[in-house]
């Protein structure tokens, strides 16, 4: 039945020609009903001219295709990064895998890759700017070299200052109108009297608020008084030696890793309760072991790699403290693996290199590991996910001849040990 219906619905539909004139449409003699149906609705009101102008193109509209490459976010806590190098300069192609910059991060110094080929055809923030802050722009690539040229004179668009919200800024501003000139708050200075007062329980005498300045008459000079002269019992006092500073020095500004670091820690100490205890461990078995294992096999051990072999197996069979914390989720997650970070002092900062599955590696393995990743750590030559996670840290300054120190977690692991130094 659907088939004869269609098939009649398509007899009744014929080819029909409509003109079109100033008043409407213009049917013909017999037009088709649904056609009637159209003709019957009243005209389209004309459109008012709008008040508002036309959105004119964007100033790049004429410019030939590009893409902008951001700063992209290379740790999970990464909110801005320094510029360290530009590794292609503009005008130059590049390939997919080359280091088209290197980004110094709130971790290291990391290498910034390009995905697909192209030609570098201007860079928006030259080596050495800080606090490019994750998303934007850093360069912009055209795929052919002809065009690189056409973003010779390219400004970027400068972006808008946040305004000042904070309360000493507020006050500040406040401070400085009309209306506070003049008034010059009344002070109680606690001297001598006062501090003679209090302990001998009178009251102390009473200070009468400081007036606004006036301007007074310039008087005539007063002849200075003539000093009385030095008793005879009354010591000269020492002279005054001027204070010498050194000939030159340097102010060094921090690095963005160490503004992170700063940021990052005194955020730990603030929120995470820090419950320590300490305990002292005979170590003559562990050094014996290391005599013995440089001896028959020349494996070079250090204290170190013995407390980190330890603690992963401390972490193994205490899964509850190789566990992070999701402040909020308010959720503890265990981790599946022993992966132990290790702090390394660089040039730059410290940094976590992480010692994967610690608890299934011989002692061998884990001294290998650690060097390298101390060597690499100190070049600037770690990959992101060689120092980016991890469940437990180990902080060791022992080998400086530290006796206590006080280490802070590093979120959102559980714990951090101390290792100070071997007492003989």
């Amino acid at each position: 039945s659907n088939m004869r219906r269609l098939a009649g619905l398509r007899r009744s539909i014929r080819p029909t020609t409509i003109s079109r004139s100033a008043t409407g449409l213009v049917l013909p003699a017999s037009p088709p009903s649904y056609l009637r149906a159209v003709a019957a609705l009243p005209p389209f009101p004309p459109l008012a001219p709008s008040s508002s102008p036309r959105p004119r193109p964007r100033g790049f509209a004429s410019l030939p295709p590009h893409v902008l490459f951001p700063m992209p976010a290379l740790s999970p806590t990464m909110e801005s990064g320094t510029i360290a190098s530009w590794k292609v300069a503009e005008g130059e192609s590049f390939a997919a895998g080359d280091v088209l910059c290197e980004v110094e991060t709130d971790k290291a110094t990391v290498d910034y890759e390009a995905q697909d080929d192209g030609v570098l055809a201007r860079v928006l923030h030259p080596a050495g700017a800080a606090d490019v802050p994750v998303g934007a722009p850093l360069c912009i690539v055209v795929e052919e070299e002809a065009d690189a040229a056409a973003f010779a004179d390219y400004v970027a668009a400068a972006e808008p200052e946040a305004a000042d919200a904070s309360p000493t800024a507020a006050e500040d501003r406040a401070g400085s109108g009309a209306e506070t000139a003049g008034r010059v708050p009344a002070i109680r200075f606690l001297g001598k009297e006062g501090w003679r007062s209090r302990l001998s329980g009178e009251a102390p005498p009473a200070v009468a608020p400081v007036a606004a300045p006036v301007a007074a008459p310039v008087a005539a000079p007063v002849a200075a008084p003539v000093a009385a002269p030095p008793s005879a019992t009354a010591a000269d006092p020492p002279p005054i030696r001027p204070m010498t500073l050194p000939s030159a020095f340097v102010d060094e500004p921090n690095s963005n890793m160490r503004k992170i670091i700063a940021k990052r820690l005194a955020e730990s100490k603030r929120t995470v309760p820090h419950f320590y205890t300490s305990a002292e461990v005979p170590l003559d078995a562990v050094l014996a072991l290391r005599k013995r294992l440089a001896a028959n096999f020349s494996a070079k051990i250090s204290v170190n790699d013995l407390v980190l072999k330890s603690a992963a197996l401390a972490l193994r069979d205490v899964p509850e403290v190789n566990a992070a914390y999701d402040p909020r989720k308010n959720v503890k997650t265990a981790s599946p693996t022993v992966d132990i970070s290790v702090a390394v002092a660089t040039p730059t900062g410290l940094i976590t290199p992480i010692v994967t599955k610690a608890d299934r590696k011989s002692l061998s393995e884990i001294s290998a590991d650690v060097r390298d990743l101390a060597t690499r750590a100190r070049d600037g030559k770690l990959k992101p996910e060689e120092f980016q996670g991890g469940s437990f840290t180990i902080s060791n300054l022992g080998m400086f001849g530290v006796n206590e120190f006080s280490a802070v977690i590093n979120p959102p692991q559980a714990a951090i040990p101390e290792v100070r130094t071997v007492m003989t």
